[in-house]
C-alpha cells in the first residue's frame, strides 16, 4: 500500500510542472522510438529474406559463378571465373547420383506491355521446365510450361501476381498476350503470391522457357545459375560434394586449387546476412541510443532541480517522520514515470512508424514482442541508471539543514 501512495505523490508531484516533464520526456520518446524502428526494421529485412530463402526447402542448393561474396578480393577474383553453362547441369545430372532434381536459370529485367498498360522493371527469368519442382513457387492458377514447351521454344510466360495486377487488372489473363521488349508472349499461368523485401517486389515477375529465353534474348541474362534437389536433407551435404566433384572435373579445375564456382545454400546465406544484420544492428542502436543518454541526463538534471526546489519538502516530509526510504522511492518514482512514460510514447510512435513504412517499403516492420520488451527495459534502465543520484541526494538531506533552506 505504501507504494501505492508514493506513486500517488509523484504523480501528483509531476503534475505540478507538465512543460518541464513532457521535455524531459522528449529525449526518451526519440531514442526509444529509434531503437523500436530499427529493431522492427532489422528484424523485417530478415523474416522477408528468410521467407524468399525458404522457397528452395530445405534439400536444394544453388550453384553460381560468384557464390557468397564476402570481400572485395572475392569478388574480385570471382570475376575471372567462366560462366556456368547448360551443358554444366547436365554433367551434374549424369555424375551426381543423389541429385535428384536439377533446373538452370538466367534473369535480367525489361519493361513489360500489355495493350496500352506498362510495368517497369520487371525481372524476366529463363527456367528450366523442372524448377517448378525445385523452388516453392505455387501456381494460383493456370499452369506452368513443359518440357515439350521448353524444348521447342514456345513463346509462353508464366506470371507473378503484381504483374497480373498492374496489366490485366480485373481481367483473367490466361491466353492473353505480354510483351517483353516488344516480343509477344501467350499468359499460360498465375503465381501465387510471395510479397516484397523493401522495393524489390518478389511478384513482379515473368517466367519463360530457357530455350526461349537464349533464343530471344541471347547474352541479356545475369548469369546461369543451377537449381539443385539432393534425394533427401540428410543426404544434402554429400550431394553438394558430389557435385562440386562432378563440376571440378568437367571444369578442369586443378586439385590445388579453389572451386571456380560456388555452392549455395538457404542456411549459408542465411547466416551471412545474420552476421551482417547483427553489425548494423548494434551499430545503429548504439547510435540511437545517444538520445536516449541525452534523455537520461535531462532527468537526472530535472530531478536535481526538483531535489534543491522541494529541499523544504522533503525536510518537513522527514521532520514528520518519514524514512530515508520514502523519499528515496518518491523520487525514484518520478524518475521511472518519466522514463517509462516516454518509453510507451515512444514503443507507441515506433508502432506508428511500423505500419506507415509498411505501406511506403511493403515489408513486415511490425515491432516484435522482443522489440517491444527492449525498448521498455531500456526506457526503465534510464530512469533507474539517471535517477537513482537524485533520489539518493533527497533521501540523505538533514532535517534540520533542509527546513533552514531558503
Amino acid at each position: 500500500m505504501i507504494f501505492w501512495e508514493v506513486f500517488k505523490m509523484s504523480v501528483s508531484a509531476l503534475n505540478t510542472n507538465r512543460l518541464r516533464g513532457f521535455l524531459t520526456l522528449l529525449g526518451v520518446i526519440i531514442g526509444v522510438t529509434s531503437v523500436i524502428t530499427i529493431i522492427s526494421a532489422l528484424e523485417g529485412l530478415s523474416q522477408s529474406i528468410r521467407a524468399e530463402l525458404e522457397a528452395l526447402g530445405p534439400s536444394t542448393f544453388i550453384v553460381t559463378r560468384f557464390g557468397i561474396i564476402r570481400s572485395e578480393e572475392e569478388f574480385l577474383e570471382a570475376v575471372k571465373r567462366k560462366p556456368l553453362k547448360y551443358e554444366h547441369m547436365e554433367a551434374i545430372r549424369d555424375g551426381c547420383d543423389l541429385c535428384e532434381r536439377m533446373a538452370v536459370a538466367s534473369h535480367f529485367r525489361v519493361e513489360a506491355k500489355h495493350d496500352n498498360r506498362k510495368l517497369r522493371r520487371v525481372l524476366v527469368e529463363g527456367a528450366s521446365a523442372g524448377i517448378i519442382d525445385i523452388v516453392d513457387t505455387e501456381v494460383e492458377y493456370g499452369r506452368y510450361f513443359s518440357e515439350e514447351e521448353e524444348h521447342t521454344r514456345s513463346r509462353v510466360a508464366f506470371i507473378g501476381s503484381n504483374v497480373q495486377e498492374e496489366l490485366y487488372p480485373g481481367v483473367d489473363p490466361i491466353g492473353k498476350w505480354i510483351k517483353l521488349n516488344n516480343i509477344k508472349y501467350r499468359v499460360i499461368g498465375v503465381a501465387k503470391e510471395k510479397g516484397s523485401t523493401f522495393d524489390d517486389n518478389s511478384d513482379r515477375f515473368v517466367s519463360i522457357p530457357y530455350a526461349t529465353f537464349v533464343k530471344d534474348f541471347a547474352y541479356r541474362g545475369m548469369g546461369l545459375s543451377i537449381y539443385v534437389k539432393a534425394a533427401s536433407v540428410e543426404l544434402l551435404p554429400e550431394a553438394m560434394d558430389q557435385a562440386r566433384a562432378v563440376l571440378r572435373a568437367f571444369r578442369h579445375v586443378p586439385y590445388n586449387k579453389d572451386d571456380d564456382f560456388g555452392i549455395v545454400t538457404a542456411d549459408a546465406v542465411m547466416a551471412v546476412i545474420n552476421d551482417i544484420t547483427k553489425v548494423i544492428r548494434f551499430g545503429l542502436i548504439g547510435i540511437s541510443s545517444i538520445a536516449l543518454v541525452v534523455g537520461g541526463i535531462i532527468i537526472m538534471n530535472i530531478m536535481m532541480v526538483s531535489v534543491t526546489e522541494r529541499t523544504r519538502e522533503i525536510g518537513i516530509r522527514k521532520s514528520v517522520g518519514a524514512r530515508q526510504r520514502d523519499i528515496l522511492l518518491q523520487f525514484l518514482y518520478e524518475s521511472l514515470i518519466l522514463s517509462l512514460g516516454g518509453g510507451l510514447i515512444g514503443i507507441a510512435i515506433g508502432v506508428f512508424l511500423g505500419d506507415v513504412l509498411i505501406g511506403l517499403i511493403e515489408m513486415n516492420m511490425t515491432p516484435s514482442m522482443f522489440a517491444i520488451s527492449i525498448g521498455l527495459i531500456i526506457s526503465m534502465g534510464t530512469g533507474l541508471f539517471f535517477g537513482i543520484y537524485p533520489a539518493m541526494k533527497a533521501a540523505r538531506l538533514q532535517p534540520v539543514k533542509a527546513l533552514s533552506y531558503e
